[in-house]
């Protein structure tokens, strides 16, 4: 009787470790699943941040906090680049506040309000892109601008379009 209980017994530890050995292999086996697909999904993410650090480089080329020649252009003069984007956007963005006809841009609202300058791209030392609208048309202009020795900005417009509307 002793034997048949020490077998039993024996039996069933036995079968424990069989059932505990197939669970911690399933178990096993999903975390490596889920460690492969995060890593696969690191992979793409990586690939995808590689690409964007890319295009900011290629979009970047064009901008005057990129552009060493036009930095060293202001420096030479005395100007410190981190003083001087904000004045000369601020110069833009104030030529907005003005009554009548705008400044820098060439075309008059069609609906008695007023072109508003919106976004500024300083491309360089001496160059400048940006985008207008009244809140119903819009356009972009390209002007060139100059700093005076007492930090006042001079514009003089180059290039502009309306886009159509309907």
């Amino acid at each position: 009787m002793r034997q048949r209980i020490f077998m039993y017994l024996f039996v069933f530890a036995l079968l424990l470790v069989i059932f505990q050995y197939a669970n911690a292999k399933r178990i096993f086996e999903s975390q490596e699943s889920k460690l492969e697909n995060a890593l696969n999904k690191v992979e793409k993410l990586e690939d995808s941040i590689s690409v964007l650090h890319q295009d900011v480089l290629d979009l970047s080329h064009f901008s005057l906090d990129k552009n060493e020649d036009a930095i060293s252009y202001f420096e030479n003069d005395g100007f410190k680049i981190d003083e001087l984007v904000p004045l000369i956007k601020n110069e833009i963005y104030t030529t907005n506040e003005g009554n009548g006809q705008h400044p820098i841009v060439p075309y008059a609202s069609m609906d008695g309000k007023k072109m508003l300058i919106n976004t500024v791209k300083l491309l360089n030392h001496k160059w400048v892109i940006a985008d207008f609208s009244d809140g119903q048309y819009w356009g972009e202009v390209f002007f060139t601008y100059y700093i005076n020795e007492d930090k006042s900005v001079d514009f003089n417009l180059v290039e502009s379009f309306m886009y159509p509307f309907d």
